[in-house]
């Protein structure tokens, strides 16, 4: 198993090893034991000549071997999708990770009561204030908040649930090493210290825009439901909700003025049938599924 966890991690940073890739490496040869380009063109029959040979070569790079032994010292926690300490509900998602890196409390990961909360990137005072209300309770029942690191709603979830004594996860696009946004690096220095940030990319990944939607597959995957603060009609975080509903979560939506931009995404989900937020107890009650008496 350990042969296997170090090739499946290798394999995670090869070039032009997509999930599917990975899924389709794994189905041929369930040892992952490519030492010949022949039963990697086995496994991979579509791929071209040139892809196959960088591929096959990045497999058995020694540097990425050497970069691989460092993450012990850089406090780089490896989870991979096979090993005990990975999410159960994470692994019902759609593609789910096959490596998570985690700087910080791996132990938050098996933390069972967790919600994510997203919003806009243009917080208004009205998102923030709702946060402000909502956490300190939400926080006192064990809720633990999971979102992007984004700035806005994101950035003010993240800091809001540490000034309330909470715990808070971050899921990043692109790897620890090229954090975004830059205006955020601190917060994310802090969390990779005292709470966990975690990454489907290796460290060195340097973020692309089509992965900002890809990751919030995770902060719902991670979470029993997703509370959405604020939202455009078009918005990443309508995104995290959808993906939420895909995979029968609990979506929660704050209410905002009909006249608001940043409100016409939430008041969408609520008339799309979102449980509709005005109190701490509107979360609650979904979380603990009716078994505990909200107080």
């Amino acid at each position: 198993m350990q042969n296997f966890k170090k090739r499946l991690l290798h394999l995670n940073h090869c070039r032009g090893a997509g999930w599917k890739t990975i899924y389709n490496m794994i189905k041929s040869n369930p040892e992952l034991d490519f030492s010949d380009l022949s039963s990697l063109r086995h496994a991979l029959p579509s791929l071209s000549g040139s892809d196959l040979n960088r591929l096959f070569n990045d497999l058995h790079s020694a540097a990425i071997e050497e970069r691989i032994s460092r993450y012990a010292e850089e406090n780089i926690h490896i989870i991979t999708y096979f090993d005990y300490e990975y999410p159960e509900f994470l692994k019902e998602i759609y593609q789910a990770p096959w490596v998570l890196y985690g700087k910080g409390k791996k132990e938050l990961l098996k933390r069972s009561l967790k919600l994510a909360v997203v919003g806009s990137r243009q917080a208004s005072e009205y998102g923030r204030r709702a946060i402000e209300s909502l956490f300190p309770k939400l926080v006192e029942h064990g809720v633990l908040f999971v979102s992007g690191l984004a700035k806005g709603i994101d950035a003010c979830v993240h800091r809001t649930a540490i000034k309330y004594g909470g715990e808070t996860i971050g899921v990043i696009a692109g790897g620890f090493n090229h954090l975004y946004p830059k205006e955020n690096e601190d917060l994310a220095s802090y969390m990779m210290e005292h709470q966990l940030v975690i990454s489907e990319y290796p460290p060195d990944t340097k973020p692309l825009k089509w992965q900002f939607p890809m990751r919030n597959r995770i902060i719902s995957g991670l979470c029993r439901g997703v509370f959405v603060v604020e939202a455009k009609e078009r918005s990443g975080s309508l995104i995290t909700a959808n993906f939420a509903v895909n995979e029968g979560r609990e979506v929660f939506a704050l209410p905002g003025n009909i006249f608001s931009e940043s409100s016409r995404g939430t008041n969408e989900l609520i008339r799309q049938g979102a449980k509709l937020v005005h109190n701490y107890g509107d979360i609650l009650e979904e979380l603990f599924y009716g078994t505990e008496t909200v107080t």
